[in-house]
């Protein structure tokens, strides 16, 4: 694609939200919207739990301008491709971007990838005493959780990090047991640093651990980092963020510690834009971006949709739906730690909305 204009980090919020104000067919579609609420329709969904906070309010937002309910079970990623391939439910959600077999399987017709915002896994940890903002490398990660790391204090985390009061304790992994999104960005992230990690573990939604316990969905992993001291796990920024726990400074392909922010969240996106194709299907990945300031675990989310559902009122206001998210979601977004989409991807993903068709669904 053509690369996205450089990302104005540092400005306002009002001047995003601008960029991404609604247009004339934006405004059009709320009347579609408001006679399908009147008819007692509502759209359902399922699936990952990495943007369960934003879809949350999102959808609460949605039903309060618009009276329209939308229903949506956080079961993981890997749920949410499994239900939307089988047409139980209106639209999918994911972290992992569906296979060619998968979207091959699938029942209904073509599935659109529709990035919604910008996410981040975060290394967090509960070791008392332990600096909150420990820096660790890829190559480090991968072996704690390959479980060739297996003390606190373990040199190679020392010379990291000069002068910290690590202990000489058991480190913990916990990890997903459930198929997760949120495991596909990170071992996606780890199969990039770590070419053994690449060898022996691969990237997916569901991988192999070599070592530690599993825990179901980002809130379950956050709560079992919060309740057992010596832990450490992956998990979505907004789960470490509401559960007041510590994570750490990763250093990313430019060779420099950063901190999982909106601003460098914002750079890996901006930096990975150049590798964009103009024919995307926005399967794609944004992982160890090579940006100075680029967080090197962050990625997009995506909402799974069908390219012809077969019920006309239903494509209706899912498709009313997706625009007011580019448009009026932003704001909410940014509050919860996820970033809007940059506002050229959002403008000419209201071409890949309008696509959307009723058709025969079969």
């Amino acid at each position: 694609m053509t690369a996205i204009p450089r990302l104005l980090v540092a400005a306002a919020g009002i001047g995003f939200l601008a960029a991404c104000a609604p247009d004339s067919g934006s405004k059009g579609s709320t009347t579609g919207a408001a006679a399908g609420a009147g008819s007692g329709i509502a759209l359902t969904g399922a699936g990952a739990s990495f943007p369960q906070p934003i879809y949350n309010k999102w959808f609460s937002d949605y039903a309060a301008a618009k009276g329209v309910k939308i229903n949506y079970q956080s079961i993981g990623s890997g749920g949410g491709v499994r239900q939307i391939s089988e047409q139980t439910v209106d639209f999918g959600a994911s972290d992992a971007p569906m296979s060619d077999e998968e979207m091959s399987r699938a029942k209904g017709g073509p599935i659109l990838h529709i990035p919604t915002v910008l996410g981040a896994d975060v290394i967090t940890y509960n070791v008392p005493g332990v600096p909150a903002q420990l820096k660790l490398t890829g190559p480090v990660i991968a072996d704690i959780f390959l479980g060739k790391i297996k003390k606190w204090n373990d040199p190679r985390i020392a010379t990291l990090n000069p002068g910290a009061a690590l202990p000489n304790s058991d480190m913990l992994v916990v990890h997903r047991s459930d198929g997760s999104g949120t495991t596909f960005i990170f071992s996606d992230y780890l199969s990039a640093v770590s070419p053994e990690w690449a060898r022996v573990v691969g990237k997916g939604k569901e991988v192999k651990w070599p070592t530690g316990i599993g825990a179901k969905g980002n809130e379950g992993v956050a709560g079992q980092v919060k309740q057992t001291p010596g832990t450490i796990a992956y998990v979505e920024l907004a789960y470490a963020k509401q559960n007041n726990l510590a994570y750490a400074s990763i250093q990313n392909a430019a060779g420099n510690f950063v901190q999982p922010t909106l601003e460098t969240i914002y750079a890996a996106a901006e930096s990975a834009a150049p590798n964009i194709p103009a024919n995307t299907d926005y399967r794609i990945s944004i992982v160890n971006a090579p940006g100075a300031n680029a967080y090197p675990i962050a990625s997009f989310t995506w909402l799974l949709v069908y390219k012809n559902p077969s019920d006309p009122a239903k494509a209706r206001l899912l498709t009313d739906f997706l625009r007011w998210a580019l448009t009026d979601g932003s704001a909410a977004a940014r509050a919860l730690d996820f970033g809007p989409l940059p506002p050229a991807m959002a403008e000419r993903l209201k071409a890949r909305i309008d696509s959307i068709a009723p058709g025969s669904g079969t």
